[in-house]
């Protein structure tokens, strides 16, 4: 892990410029703590892709503390906003794991790294001894079940796959089949990217979903949304919709190195509910991580 805080930490650059450098000279620049200081604090945390919600309630948070500890120095309230904001990133929110046949279902928008995304946790479950299969349900996409297949054989996990334009349904049908035959501990459910707002689309996901309840009571354990987190405030959009369509239980955050909008951690954590999981900082397998919400924060302000 100290490895991956230092790329984390490397990955964060730009967002630590965007977000913490603007804040820092908001903070600098003020002569005194008034409304102008924390309508121009409000302002940076926007362009920081915090998210509008996020930054209101940062701010009226802030206001708060400023009262009670009667604070009147802008330099002080670097160091109290930093405590508010890491406490909004909240604690780790682990995977959930079913004694049985635990149910992963991956959803996203298109080229967020789903597939990828699939391809690392496998490896991760199989290193903890866990048998795993995979079910290629994104059937739209001529390549998409061979590089499934192709991580299926990096992993040693099993793969449940039909022809190109199948019914994306009956292909998981048949996974959750074929992994109580054989006694599998893990499935993940590979599906298909889809822009949030096509509406058949989102029915094909709440379908999906429909046939993995009745056949597997219990499951799906897990609905984890991947975002890229280059969308920045996009991404807010993207865990609402995608939240009322199928029960989004937490997030994967792609791509978080080298953006200047990591910021959205805090809006995606500050919706309530649906929780970041994992983070990806790079394109290694060890690059994706289970998100611990004091690593990002120490990342991010150090």
């Amino acid at each position: 892990m100290a490895g991956f805080f230092s790329k984390l930490k490397e990955g964060l650059s730009k967002t630590r410029q965007s977000l913490v450098g603007q804040v820092e000279r908001v903070f600098l620049g003020a002569a005194r703590v008034d409304e102008t200081l924390y309508e121009e604090l409000e302002a940076a945390l926007l362009r920081s892709d915090v998210g509008a919600g996020a930054s209101l309630d940062l701010v009226d948070s802030l206001r708060q503390v400023v009262k009670e500890k009667r604070l009147s120095d802008p330099a002080a309230l670097k160091s109290e906003l930093t405590a508010l904001i890491t406490a909004r990133l909240g604690r780790p929110a682990p995977l959930t794991m079913a004694e049985g046949l635990t149910v992963y279902l991956i959803v996203g928008v298109n080229g967020v790294g789903k597939t990828t995304t699939i391809g690392k946790l496998a490896l991760r479950l199989k290193k903890e001894g866990r048998r795993v299969m995979l079910a290629a349900a994104d059937t739209f996409r001529a390549a998409a079940a061979d590089q499934l297949e192709i991580w299926s054989k990096r992993s040693g996990a099993d793969i449940i796959r039909q022809t190109e334009g199948a019914d994306p349904a009956a292909v998981v049908f048949d996974a959750l089949k074929a992994a109580q035959a054989r006694k599998i501990d893990v499935l993940l459910v590979d599906t298909a990217g889809r822009l949030h707002n096509k509406t058949n689309l989102m029915n094909e996901l709440s379908k999906i979903r429909r046939v993995i309840e009745r056949e597997a009571p219990g499951a799906p354990q897990e609905v984890l949304l991947v975002i890229d987190a280059t969308t920045g405030q996009n991404a807010l959009q993207q865990v609402r919709v995608f939240r009322e369509a199928t029960a989004v239980t937490g997030i994967v955050l792609t791509k978080i190195d080298g953006t200047a909008k990591g910021g959205v951690v805090i809006g995606i954590q500050s919706e309530g509910g649906t929780p970041v999981k994992f983070i990806g900082a790079g394109e290694g397998v060890d690059d994706l991580q289970p998100f611990d919400p004091e690593e990002f924060a120490r990342a991010l302000f150090d």
